[in-house]
């Protein structure tokens, strides 16, 4: 059993205590410390406080400014669109004006030809048309 006891002694962790001051400045420079550590903890916990605003702060400008480019590119996207539009409205536009313009042509000639005279001027405009029983010669 005598030799338990020395092993454990050896296993229990040694502490040392620091030796308490009577002094009375002691206590008061330690009390000045715990202050000063109060404040010093409160300053830095105001300073975490203020540097995790500054982050959501430039996080939220970050995602405002992502959405003010993902607007300001839809609009850009949405300029060209309405340009091209707009753009083949008009070549369409004047491309009906044309057609409507030879239509207008077409008729009011298919109607002169219904009117006195009519077969008369359909066979002057169509002379050039090789007469029934006649052979068309090309010459190059």
């Amino acid at each position: 059993m005598a030799v338990l006891i020395p092993l454990l002694a050896e296993t229990r962790p040694k502490y040392r205590r620091r030796p308490r001051s009577r002094n009375p400045k002691d206590k008061l420079a330690s009390s000045r410390k715990k202050r000063v550590d109060a404040a010093t903890l409160a300053s830095t916990l105001q300073l975490q406080e203020q540097q995790r605003e500054l982050i959501y702060s430039v996080i939220a400008l970050a995602m405002k400014l992502g959405l003010l480019l993902i607007g300001t590119a839809s609009l850009f996207k949405l300029a060209l669109a309405s340009n091209q539009r707009l753009n083949s409205y008009t070549e369409l536009s004047s491309v009906l004006n044309n057609e409507s313009v030879k239509l207008n042509r077409l008729q009011s000639r298919f109607d002169r030809f219904f009117t006195i005279g009519g077969d008369r001027r359909l066979m002057d405009e169509n002379d050039q048309w090789i007469a029934p029983n006649r052979i068309r010669v090309i010459w190059r």
